[in-house]
């Protein structure tokens, strides 16, 4: 049997400009509330201004690194950005970290690397954020 769960939602409130928010732990506890043991879970950040990506989870200086590298890449300021919100970097952010990622579940768990954790990318705050999860529960039944 395929079962799928309704459409559930992360609350993040996010507390700079730019910062990565670990979301595993709040991910993990969707699974677990549904009680699935195997599955796929999909995760949109509905936004323009903030992504999604997995990355290492030990060391808070990859995240540093990551935003750090970003904000050289992508500055906030250029001659050539038109939009007039201010916020031209914080488009093309979300463009290249992507909105949407794709999880496989076993044993009730998200499979992850060992020193990967799920994050929310911010790129224009501070603001209050939603991220979308679907959950698909698949039972194989053996007859």
């Amino acid at each position: 049997m395929i079962n799928s769960s309704q459409l559930l939602t992360i609350n993040v409130a996010t507390q700079q400009r730019c910062q990565m928010v670990d979301i595993t732990v709040q991910l993990q506890g969707q699974v677990q509330r549904q009680q699935v043991v195997q599955g796929i879970l999909w995760v949109h950040c509905p936004h323009t201004t903030a992504g999604l990506t997995i990355n290492e989870n030990a060391d808070p200086d990859v995240q540093r690194d990551m935003l750090a590298k970003l904000a050289a890449l992508v500055p906030q300021r250029e001659s050539y950005y038109r939009h007039g919100e201010g916020n031209s970097d914080a488009h093309v952010k979300t463009t290249l970290t992507g909105n949407g990622l794709t999880l496989l579940i076993e044993q009730g768990k998200l499979v992850l690397g060992q020193w990967q954790g799920v994050y929310l990318c911010e790129y224009d705050g501070p603001r209050s954020r939603q991220v979308m999860v679907k959950i698909l529960d698949l039972h194989a039944q053996i007859l």
